[in-house]
């Protein structure tokens, strides 16, 4: 704004002479809008306008600047005001904007990933929920589906279902479930998962309990489903040769009642094994070399996945080309995928005639040759097993057979088939053992010399527990398997390093198809030591093309030798597959594959 300038002296003197010429006459008044400003002389001024011109000039200057001043401090007020609102309104908005952004995002599930595989570093931990409220709360419904009475919240029931004494694992104090739930058929093995999954609980699968490498410990808490009510053999297909059963039958069991119409079940893990626990780990037996694995034995499988969904893998058929095989997928996958509630099994006939022959040699590895050159000329025997010196040792100390045995590395073989191929196979094996150093050979004419002779090796377990010093010892049964022409190296290698290390160890094996197992008494000051020796035995397998498990399965024990065996891609197309199966990892969590990044020193260096 610009401010007038008082009025020039040749302004002032130009009015004087104006105002001096209008003394004897009137000038009009000049009025503007809203207001009278009169121009007139100072002689004729009204009363109380004593001011000047330029008194009024300046005046008039003040007023409007005081004006401009107050405007000025009006519209800043305002302003500021308004600014205040605007500020708090924005921020209303942003909150609110959040608020809805974090309350979309939890609802919206993210784009899945476009990998094949997922590595270990690309996984996030899981988020279970074993807080006393949720698990009570699953208490009740669980309860609500099978009844009070069938689940267990009994301290001795929690401990049994944490672990085994036969287990390689050495049991956490966390390590604990929550509780016991006893389902009766597969809808209510259906139900209870419905809940596990809404309720984010970890489970773990139950049967015969026979866990040798921490297959059922549970590393996170939740609860165990136990199929101990589940026990019956459904459907007997006599003219198929199958058979449909649930998972807590035992193979023992089921071979008895097959017998009886002249069928049979070859696959033979140690006794207390349930068909449950058999599916899971892949297992095999004495039988193996002959008749196969479990998974040549197993036609069909019920199943009940994480979220509760029940599939059935295949029917019946002997063979099918009927898309991808999850009959098979799931043999081997120790409930980490989902949980057998049927199993429908392949069956033959009982053996004609069945013989057993025990021959003795000078050393571990003369055995393992004889078991080579058996092979390689095709000898269509049942079984072979090996048993070394220190665990015929055993066998003998423990008393637990009536015949006292050479202690020295003994061949166990059965025979099956017509009379005449049984007296065939005998001779063969004879002269095959002879050719290798054999010292003893002697085979079984009757029935009862079957079972006699084939005690031994079927009491191996129980007889090195019997060596025991205290009950505070563990035992540590460990396997692994390699191509037949490496057996002589790695049991004559594996056989020195257990000698040097001053604990008692034993070898056993289902040497026809390369799988041998050692049997470790330890204390705990000696499980480092124990530890060390299992793994070199681990690491020879690998390297001579083996594998870290021939039949016991992966667990807990041997989950971080699989990237050794099969490489770091392979586990991770295998965690991939758990996670597209069990997205909220709740399946037996940390078994077969890991679902986390390890801690720094869990590992133990290659």
């Amino acid at each position: 704004m610009t401010i007038p300038q008082a009025p020039s002296r040749a302004l002032l003197s130009a009015l004087r002479n104006s105002s001096s010429r209008a003394s004897t006459s009137k000038v009009p008044c000049l009025r503007t809008t809203g207001r009278q400003l009169r121009w007139e002389s100072t002689e004729q001024r009204p009363a109380g306008e004593g001011k000047s011109f330029k008194g009024q000039l300046y005046e008039s200057t003040a007023v409007r600047l005081a004006r401009e001043r107050q405007e000025q401090e009006r519209f800043s007020k305002v302003r500021n005001e308004g600014s205040g609102g605007k500020n708090a309104a924005l921020s209303f908005v942003l909150l609110a904007t959040g608020i809805a952004g974090y309350y979309l995002g939890t609802q919206t599930t993210p784009a899945p990933s476009t990998a094949s595989t997922i590595p270990i570093n690309a996984t996030t931990p899981p988020k279970h929920d074993v807080s006393g409220s949720n698990m009570e709360a699953a208490w009740s419904d669980f309860v609500g589906i099978v009844g009070k009475e069938h689940v267990s919240t009994v301290d001795t029931d929690l401990l049994h279902h944490s672990g085994s004494e036969w287990s390689t694992h050495i049991h956490k104090e966390e390590e604990k479930v929550f509780l016991v739930v006893y389902p009766e058929s597969t809808e209510q093995v259906s139900e209870i998962m419905k809940v596990c999954h809404k309720r984010r609980i970890p489970v773990t699968g139950y049967s015969g309990g026979t866990s040798l490498e921490g297959h059922f410990a549970p590393t996170r808490g939740g609860i165990c489903v136990d199929f101990g009510r589940m026990g019956k053999i459904l459907k007997l297909h006599k003219e198929d040769m199958d058979a449909v059963v649930q998972p807590a039958v035992g193979w023992e069991m089921l071979n008895e009642e097959l017998a009886k119409d002249n069928l049979f079940f070859p696959p033979d893990p140690g006794p207390g094994a349930m068909i449950g626990g058999m599916v899971g780990t892949g297992c095999s037996g004495t039988n193996s070399y002959r008749y196969g694995t479990m998974r040549e034995w197993v036609l069909s499988l019920t199943i009940v996945l994480a979220d509760g969904t029940i599939i059935k893998t295949r029917q019946r058929p002997r063979k099918s080309s009927a898309g991808y095989d999850l009959t098979k997928m799931f043999i081997g996958s120790e409930g980490t995928l989902g949980l057998v509630t049927e199993a429908t099994l392949k069956l033959t006939t009982k053996p004609n005639t069945t013989s057993v022959a025990v021959c003795s040699f000078g050393s571990v590895r003369q055995a393992a040759n004889c078991v080579a050159k058996v092979v390689s000329e095709g000898v269509p025997i049942a079984a072979i097993e090996i048993l070394d010196d220190c665990q015929m040792q055993a066998i003998n100390a423990a008393g637990m057979t009536e015949k006292e045995w050479t202690e020295a590395p003994t061949l166990f073989f059965k025979f099956a088939g017509t009379p005449a191929a049984v007296k065939e196979q005998i001779g063969m094996v004879k002269s095959l053992a002879k050719s290798t150093g054999s010292k003893t050979f002697e085979f079984a004419k009757n029935a009862d010399e079957q079972v006699e002779l084939w005690s031994a090796r079927k009491t191996a377990l129980w007889s090195t527990m019997a060596m025991r010093e205290n009950d505070t010892d563990h035992v540590w049964t460990g396997d692994v398997a390699v191509p037949i022409s490496r057996l002589p190296d790695i049991i004559e290698e594996t056989k020195a390093d257990l000698a040097k290390s001053g604990l008692f160890a034993s070898i056993v094996g289902h040497v026809g198809d390369g799988n041998f197992h050692t049997i470790l008494l330890y204390n705990d000051d000696q499980r480092k030591q124990a530890e060390e020796l299992v793994h070199r035995m681990v690491v020879r397998a690998v390297e001579m093309e083996g594998t870290v498990t021939g039949e016991h399965g992966v667990g807990l024990v041997k989950r971080d030798y699989l990237n050794h065996e099969l490489g770091e891609t392979t586990v991770d197309a295998m965690r991939k597959l758990k996670l597209a199966f069990d997205p909220l990892a709740i399946l037996n969590p940390d078994k077969v594959v890991r679902i986390q990044k390890p801690k720094p020193g869990e590992v133990q260096p290659w």
